[in-house]
């Protein structure tokens, strides 16, 4: 295969980002650059700059990507715009810039919510593939996340109330056909799980989705992070301190559990709550935000991952990650990640407090079953959520989708 072309359009991008949406895409770009293919990424600052809180963290680390990190004289107000009206009103002339300097062969929109759906427009002449990962449920849920009143999942929409209660200024474009008109120029939706699929057919977004699972990079050597870190045995939170994640949940439970501790790695505006409720119990310890190389070790000795998140998570980038080291996971049955659970092997699936608490005994009381679940874990991720796996299956699709549109595909493989 020739090098191609790729432009990525997000509104996040690392470090000037808070989710997996930009961690996945952060991968994606650095691992196509080292393959030899041309990467630009475009992304928002003016967006991280109105929602984030302290002083931003340095650079990431990256391989031959070109990042444009666009700015407007006008700061907030223009994410705010695109976020009212749907379009990249102050960003349209920079990006056409971007677009007419150089023929991209795949041009690929991930987070776009504070470019809004205009975007999608961006006039290449055709000659690109044009394709949506779906990270979050911007495309049928104006708060994105599916989670009601910041309190429990979306089963009947209130959407004006609750994007209210989100304190978010409601969407009036949402109401119009702009939305399908955008989504009618892009040639490859895709989503991280089969949950994804079905849900955004449950509430009528009317263009399927192919599958492509998240990847994890490749860990640190087992050598390298053999020094225990914490004195006793533990399970391992990672995300963001956000209601819907459920981390309160997991104190809950160990107010009583006394197996073994729990390390939650993250940031969030939850944090100073969840600490309170810690206070006193020596068996819980907060790490705060760690970059993925440093909790690489964490991963590799936790007993399990824990993730209890309240609401339909997609997939989980972390789930990923901790397979790559050979680490089980423990996940609520809800959304896509009982998913990775059921392709792997390699953890359990709890409903009920009392059922979380019966899958930490049943690893902390067998080593064996830890070995087994961990062997599981990264054998599964090997055959499904490496970086060459992924990008054999990514390619695959662009391939499929280009004889689609174009009769054949543009470039030889």
């Amino acid at each position: 295969m020739r090098p191609l072309s790729f432009l990525h359009i997000s509104t996040f991008y690392p470090p000037y980002s808070f989710g997996g949406d930009a961690v996945y895409l952060y991968r994606l770009s650095n691992a196509l650059a080292s393959r030899g293919h041309h990467v630009e990424v475009v992304h928002c600052m003016d967006s991280y700059n109105l929602l984030r809180s302290g002083d931003p963290p340095p650079p990431e680390p990256r391989v031959g990507v070109t990042v444009h990190s666009l700015r407007s004289r006008w700061r907030w107000v223009s994410p705010l715009l695109s976020q009212q009206t749907g379009l990249p009103l102050l960003k349209r002339h920079a990006l056409e810039r971007i677009v007419a300097r150089r023929r991209f062969d795949v041009i690929h929109f991930h987070n776009i919510s504070l470019f809004g759906p205009g975007v999608l427009r961006l006039n290449d002449g055709d000659a690109a593939l044009k394709v949506y990962t779906a990270h979050e449920y911007w495309l049928v849920c104006p708060t994105h996340s599916m989670y009601q009143f910041d309190a429990r999942p979306c089963v009947s929409p209130a959407c004006l109330a609750c994007q209210l209660r989100a304190k978010r200024p409601p969407q009036l474009w949402r109401y119009t056909g702009l939305l399908e008109d955008c989504c009618r120029q892009v040639d490859l939706f895709l989503g991280p799980s089969r949950f994804v699929t079905r849900l955004h057919q449950q509430k009528g977004f009317p263009r399927a989705f192919a599958e492509l699972p998240l990847f994890s990079d490749y860990p640190l050597a087992a050598a390298e992070v053999s020094m225990p870190l914490h004195p006793r045995p533990f399970f391992l939170f990672v995300g963001r301190l956000e209601p819907l994640k459920g981390a309160g949940s997991l104190l809950r439970a160990w107010r009583d559990f006394e197996e073994a501790d729990l390390v939650l790695a993250g940031t969030g505006s939850e944090e100073q709550r969840l600490r309170r409720m810690a206070k006193g119990n020596p068996r819980v310890r907060f790490l705060g935000h760690l970059p993925f190389e440093r909790l690489s070790p964490w991963y590799r000795q936790a007993l399990a991952l824990v993730l209890p998140t309240s609401t339909y998570e997609m997939s989980g980038t972390v789930i990923v990650e901790a397979f790559s080291h050979g680490t089980p996971v423990i996940v609520r049955d809800i959304g896509g990640m009982p998913e990775a659970v059921e392709q792997s092997d390699a953890g359990f699936v709890f409903r009920t407090e009392e059922e979380l608490v019966a899958s930490l005994r049943r690893l902390v009381s067998s080593p064996a079953l830890r070995r087994e679940l961990g062997e599981n874990a990264l054998a599964a991720w090997r055959l499904r959520w490496s970086p060459d796996v992924h990008l054999d299956r990514y390619f695959e699709l662009l391939e499929e989708t280009a004889r689609r549109k174009f009769g054949s595909a543009p470039w030889p493989t």
